[in-house]
């Protein structure tokens, strides 16, 4: 699927040093970037799972530490 996307003069000027940089079209950088942006947030997201599932079970440990 197609789509615009709109920049500034600085953004688009930034892209494209970054796509000189690495050898590659503003659209692989911009591509990239989106692949890496959203695998963050899937690991971020499995990370606050697993908090939410473990927190509970050692709260009254960590809260005798956190006191000590």
């Amino acid at each position: 699927m197609a789509m615009t996307l709109r920049l500034t003069e600085e953004e688009d000027q930034r892209l494209a040093e970054l796509a000189a940089a690495e050898g590659r079209s503003k659209q692989e950088v911009v591509r990239s970037a989106l692949a890496d942006r959203w695998a963050r947030q899937q690991k971020e997201q499995q990370l606050d799972e697993v908090v939410q599932r473990v927190l509970p079970r050692y709260r009254g440990l960590l809260d005798r530490l956190g006191s000590a």
